[in-house]
């Protein structure tokens, strides 16, 4: 008999608008909303799906650490960048332009790091 294995539900993210949340995610990367409420919302993109959850905490976009990053590859990352400044992200350093491809990090709106990346 085989062996169960474990398989992703969702990743978490804490916000303090979780509304506002969802629509930096669904118009700045083009996920789907499924469900999106005052305190919570389920995002999807392909089979990646994404949950916001409330939170109280006022600290929480001041937090600079690097806990856990999405990485997400972009068809065009000059646009995808400046889509998601003007929904209320930082870019975090300059676009990098690698010899793979350009890259960059972005912080969100409530602090939380992504890593965008557009192929060669």
């Amino acid at each position: 008999m085989a062996a169960a294995t474990a398989t992703l539900r969702w990743v978490l993210q804490m916000h303090r608008d979780v509304p506002r949340a969802a629509r930096f995610y669904s118009e700045g990367l083009d996920f789907s909303v499924n469900v999106c409420t005052l305190r919570w919302a389920e995002l999807q993109s392909g089979p990646l799906k994404l949950a916001l959850m409330h939170t109280n905490d006022s600290n929480l976009a001041s937090q600079r650490i690097y806990s856990s990053m999405l990485s997400f590859t972009v068809p065009d990352i000059n646009s995808t960048v400046t889509r998601l400044l003007s929904l209320g992200a930082e870019l975090d350093g300059p676009i990098k332009y690698e010899i793979h491809g350009k890259v960059a990090a972005v912080r969100c709106i409530d602090g939380h790091m992504l890593g965008l990346f557009e192929p060669a």
